[in-house]
């Protein structure tokens, strides 16, 4: 097998995380190696499906809001270097019971970093977005400045800056091993050929369990369903934000129609833990695949409970507190690895680019990134 020369940094999985960070370190003028397992962006993994959305204000901890606030600004910077839309302020709104953990965290995390948020009545929803059908008892929090990131136009805005400043990229091309070959240099083993880098960053998605297994990374792929249905105009992009709906343990996610596609909603809870080597397009594989998007537009969006215009399939990586993993590999010290983004992920991914960059250049981060480490799964 032919040695290439050695690269200051490779990127393992070139899709949502690591296409931003290549594009991070290319245009710093660091000689990075970006290689991945298919064509980003592609629908083997985790996101396409055109829409993600863009919260501020975090329901999943307030230690979220620097990081998501960076986020926002390199969206729109990249909204303004790309030909392409990349983000839509649309708003964002959260329903749910005036007692959820989740909304209360969502108000805490606004109020503790002075984010603008307005906590609406379940009246007050429905006379705003007639759309919406909402029990007495539910409360909205809404983000008029959040909106939408056009994902799979992300990906390859990112791809296109990453080539342009001198990267390279190599698709669909699995790696199949990573090792020391010495104290300055990593090896990268593909099935045809082997590459050399002086740091490594992981950023495989689903499949780093796989590619880094003797770490035994507490990671599990869940194959979920989302879907578009035929809605009348009261849902468009004009008049409709992009909105979660939280009832107990469930919870769905949606977007407006838009260009006569449908209204999007996926559900967040439910899936299938699968292999990822398994994953397929096969939406409707399980009759709980429409039935599940179809309890919550039944309850809250009922006009929109129209004809299913589209089905597809993706894979959230799931940590089991579902916080993300960011950290050193443990005995390789030239490998970062990031993992476990659990499905509220991707609107990190602008952020994750500088942030993993640091890390590989400068050994740190200008973020605190504890509550990310691997030592909080040791801990007794």
């Amino acid at each position: 097998m032919k040695q290439e020369a050695v690269y200051d940094v490779a990127v393992i999985g070139a899709g949502t995380m690591g296409m931003a960070t290549g594009a991070c370190l290319a245009g710093q003028g660091v000689n990075t190696l970006l290689i991945d397992a298919f064509d980003p962006p592609h629908h083997h993994g985790s996101h396409h499906g055109s829409t993600r959305m863009m919260r501020h204000a975090y329901g999943e901890g307030r230690e979220y809001v620097a990081l998501v606030k960076r986020a926002q600004q390199l969206w729109e910077e990249l909204d303004q270097q790309s030909a392409a839309k990349i983000f839509e302020k649309t708003g964002v709104l959260g329903l749910g019971d005036k007692s959820s953990p989740f909304l209360k965290e969502t108000i805490a995390s606004a109020e503790t970093h002075q984010l603008p948020l307005e906590v609406l009545t379940s009246q007050a929803v429905q006379q705003r977005w007639p759309g919406f059908s909402v029990p007495e008892h539910f409360i909205g929090c809404f983000e008029e400045d959040a909106g939408i990131i056009y994902s799979e136009e992300a990906i390859l805005a990112y791809r296109e800056l990453a080539v342009k400043h001198g990267a390279h990229l190599i698709t669909n091309t699995p790696v199949t091993d990573i090792r020391e070959q010495d104290e300055q240099t990593i090896k990268i083993e593909t099935e045809d050929q082997v590459y050399f880098a002086h740091k490594v960053i992981v950023t495989a998605g689903a499949w780093v369990g796989k590619l880094l297994k003797e770490l035994q990374l507490p990671l599990q792929p869940t194959r979920k369903a989302f879907g578009w249905f035929e809605a009348p105009a009261i849902y468009d992009l004009a008049n409709f934000p992009a909105f979660y709906i939280e009832e107990g343990d469930r919870m769905c996610y949606g977007f407006p129609e838009q260009a006569g596609q449908g209204l999007k909603i996926g559900r967040a809870e439910v899936g299938q833990s699968i292999d990822p080597d398994q994953h397929k397009q096969n939406f409707g594989a399980y009759g709980s695949d429409e039935a599940d998007l179809r309890f919550f537009l039944t309850r809250y969006l009922p006009e929109a409970n129209g004809e299913l215009k589209e089905g597809k399939t993706c894979l959230y990586t799931n940590s089991p507190d579902s916080h993300f993993i960011i950290d050193q590999h443990p005995t390789l010290n030239r490998v970062i690895l990031a993992a476990g983004f659990s499905g509220h992920g991707f609107k990190f991914s602008s952020v994750m680019g500088e942030v993993l960059s640091q890390l590989a250049l400068e050994g740190t981060s200008d973020f605190d990134l504890s509550l990310f480490s691997l030592a909080r799964f040791n801990q007794a």
